[in-house]
């Protein structure tokens, strides 16, 4: 497998005719349940909550990894086109010892401690100056391109920053640059003083549906407290993590009342380490970007795709959906 590049979006796509054998075919036991025999390299262990199982959360090396942090990156020039190896970590984040514990249905002590972990591994991989950025997303249900069944996340460091991000952090600098505050703060203010896109306010944090959603009932989670890094956010206000947590586990409970297939990424600001000259986006970093997660529920296209001529289409408005989420019934 390679890295290469497309010089039009400036996409870094992985590709090769060597993809390893999926570990999602279904097996005699899970891998991740007490008793599996498959050997799995635990990277980090969060310690198990009183009268529970010996950890509570546990990251581990992919037992089918396509990133690897072995060698340089070594990026490398073919005429107009460049590819590197897929140097970088590809790990999974076990959010529960139980097989049938979902953040929807777990405990919000549970979910706090899988974030805690998944705040500890971006931590740890961005003390390593090649790894340009951490991801960390969900896939939930087989449209979703889910891996595994026990509740799990992944997590991979790359060389590059997603396009995505890259979008967002170009579109942060440039507001701040005109107006000195951060985009997703006056986005914040905006949207709870106005509430009808706002879903539920838990603590510090807003559930609520973007104003221009790309997917039917796509919800955002973000912070009223400005902060670029997830990671320092969680690690620096531990107590917070908790309303974080709550907020979460109802806001999968709205969505799973529409469908029970999503993906869910979290956003945060890239490795300040590694710094480009020729790009400005980590000058004013600390100022402009907004950690968040994004929830894209995968819901059956009644008349058109999502994409139309490369443009987003949402059958749902995003008023309507943070009415029906607010609406719908919770668990428990």
């Amino acid at each position: 497998m390679e890295l290469r590049k497309d010089p039009i979006t400036r996409s870094w796509v992985l590709t090769g005719d060597d993809l390893p054998e999926s570990a999602a075919r279904p097996a005699a036991a899970c891998p991740f349940c007490a008793g599996s025999q498959l050997k799995l390299q635990t990277v980090s262990t969060r310690a198990g909550l009183q009268g529970g199982a010996s950890w509570s959360a546990r990251a581990v090396v992919h037992p089918g990894a396509i990133y690897h942090v072995e060698g340089g990156v070594e990026r490398r020039g073919q005429g107009l086109y460049d590819r590197m190896p897929p140097v970088g970590a590809h790990e999974l984040l076990i959010e529960n010892p139980k097989h049938d514990r979902q953040l929807w249905q777990a405990d919000d002590a549970e979910i706090e401690q899988f974030l805690l972990l998944t705040a500890q591994r971006i931590q740890d991989l961005k003390g390593d100056a090649r790894f340009r950025y951490i991801s960390v997303f969900k896939n939930f249900g087989a449209p979703a391109g889910q891996e595994f069944e026990h509740p799990h996340a992944t997590l991979t460091a790359t060389t590059f920053v997603p396009r995505r991000v890259l979008y967002e952090l170009r579109a942060g600098m440039d507001y701040f640059k005109h107006k000195e505050r951060c985009v997703f703060c006056d986005i914040l203010a905006q949207e709870v003083n106005q509430g009808q896109r706002v879903i539920e306010v838990r603590g510090d944090f807003v559930a609520l549906c973007p104003y221009a959603t790309r997917t039917p009932f796509e919800t955002w989670i973000l912070p009223r407290t400005h902060e670029a890094a997830f990671e320092r956010f969680a690690l620096s206000r531990p107590q917070a993590v908790r309303d974080l947590a709550g907020l979460l586990k109802r806001t999968l409970q709205r969505i799973r009342t529409i469908t029970e297939s999503f993906h869910m990424v979290l956003h945060t600001s890239p490795n300040a380490a590694h710094q480009s000259s020729s790009l400005g986006y980590w000058k004013s970093l600390d100022d402009d970007y907004h950690w968040h997660i994004e929830i894209l529920p995968i819901v059956s296209a009644k008349a058109k795709s999502y994409t139309f001529k490369e443009v987003y289409y949402s059958p749902v408005a995003p008023e309507t959906a943070a009415r029906r989420l607010r609406e719908a019934k919770l668990e428990g």
